[in-house]
Formats: C-alpha cells, sequence, structure tokens
C-alpha cells in the first residue's frame, strides 16, 4: 500500500513484472474517464485496488449494483497493463499529493511506462490526437501515430502527472483527444484509443463508441452532475472548497 498523509493507494500486487500503467481522470470531454473504461471492459481487466483520499468527494459508485470506489485500479496481466480510472474529479489544490502518490505506487511495482490519457479543447479539429512525452525516446515511439504537441501546457491532474513522471526520469506519454467543448466525447475517446491498439498491440472495439456516443454522453453528464450535487450539499462554509 503507498500511502500518503492526504492520499493513499490501497491495491493488491500486480501480478505484471514491469507494467504500463495508464490513467484515465476526468478532464474536458471526459476522453481519459472514457476511453480507460472502455480498454478495462474489453480487456476484462481484474480489479486491484484503489486510490482513496479525504479529500475527495463523498460518493461510493454502483456497478451492476456494487459499491465500489471513485478511483479504481484494475490490471491485464496478458497484456502486462495496468489501467486506473476515475469517475471524479481532482480538485487542481490536490493534483500534485495525487500525482506523487500515484507515480510513487507506480515505481514499486516496476512500472516501465506511464500513459496519460486527457482531453485537449481544439476547435474545428476533429479526431486529431495530439502527443507528448516525457524523453526523446517516447516521442519517437509516438510520432507516426499522433500529432505532436509542439507548444503549450496540458494543465490539470493530467499535467501534473507527468511533470512528475519528468522529475522521477519514469518514462511517460500524452494521448490528447482533441474536442471542440467540455461536453463528453466518446468519438475523441475512441480516436485515442486507435492510437493505443497502434502502440500497444490491443484490439479496444472503438465502433461502440461511435455508434453510441450520444448514450454514453448522455450516462457519463448525468454522472457528472451527480457528482457535482454532491459535492455541492457537502462543501464546508470555509475558504478553499475542494470542489464546486
Amino acid at each position: 500500500m503507498a500511502e500518503d498523509s492526504e492520499v493513499c493507494v490501497i491495491a493488491e500486487k500486480p501480478r505484471s513484472e514491469n507494467p504500463v500503467v495508464v490513467e484515465g481522470f476526468p478532464g474536458i470531454g471526459l476522453v481519459g474517464n472514457i476511453a480507460s473504461q472502455q480498454i478495462i471492459d474489453e480487456l476484462d481487466m481484474k480489479y486491484l485496488g484503489a486510490i482513496n483520499s479525504k479529500h475527495f468527494p463523498p460518493v461510493a459508485m454502483l456497478l451492476e449494483g456494487r459499491v465500489s470506489m471513485p478511483v479504481r485500479i484494475y490490471e491485464s496481466t496478458e497484456k502486462e497493463m495496468i489501467v486506473v480510472v476515475s469517475d471524479i474529479p481532482i480538485h487542481p489544490n490536490i493534483a500534485y499529493t495525487v500525482s506523487k502518490s500515484l507515480v510513487d505506487w507506480a515505481t514499486s511495482v516496476n512500472a516501465r511506462q506511464i500513459v496519460s490519457i486527457a482531453g485537449m479543447p481544439v476547435v474545428g479539429a476533429d479526431n486529431i490526437v495530439f502527443g507528448a512525452a516525457t524523453t526523446e525516446e517516447g516521442l519517437e515511439s509516438i510520432k507516426d501515430e499522433v500529432e505532436i504537441f509542439q507548444m503549450g501546457s496540458i494543465s490539470g491532474i493530467a499535467g501534473s502527472i507527468m511533470t512528475e513522471c519528468f522529475t522521477r526520469k519514469l518514462p511517460a506519454i500524452s494521448l490528447l483527444g482533441s474536442t471542440a467543448d467540455p461536453n463528453p466525447n466518446p468519438i475523441a475517446a475512441a480516436a485515442v484509443l486507435k492510437v493505443m491498439n497502434n502502440l500497444y498491440d490491443l484490439s479496444i472495439d472503438t465502433d461502440r463508441l461511435v455508434k453510441q456516443a450520444e448514450e454514453i454522453e448522455l450516462e457519463m453528464q448525468k454522472l457528472a452532475e451527480t457528482v457535482r450535487e454532491t459535492v455541492e450539499q457537502d462543501e464546508p462554509p470555509k475558504p478553499l472548497p475542494m470542489y464546486g
């Protein structure tokens, strides 16, 4: 168990010896969340554990009637891949602490690389996947699959994880699906998954995301609204609310 005073990772020891760790936290278009959950479903990944914090909103997720944690960890031993998926946003005030705890844990399980999946706000550039990396080798590995993100910034938890990996010299790549607005965008997630298929010899079905885009978008909007209402109800009357 990797534990910080603010955040703890409670998970079984993975069976993979040198895994790739994929993370998908909610952000613009919910690209990371949607793509990561699709990988978990398609690879029939095993539940390993969760990340928890006193700063997370007081919600329990329900999956087919069973209570589950909002930030979960799964593994595919066949693909030597671990996926961290979150149904709650991570506030910038605790992004560094969550990132540090996650990278600490990834290092402890001998991860060979971290893959950060997120959205990129771009108007008029549909289905483009932008990419960045912490090393030249990483850039070389993705240059034929993505549009290299030449200049700018990666915000939120995705950016925090990438900078943590850079300072710790843990190889990491960022895959950013272009999306025109903040609404859930399964089509952008599908574009990222096509890149993942090519990079890691996966066979993730992206057709369902495209065909059921409207349905998935509605489900994710309902989830986001439920979390938002819960946070607003429990928000203490003091400065620096964790969510709002």
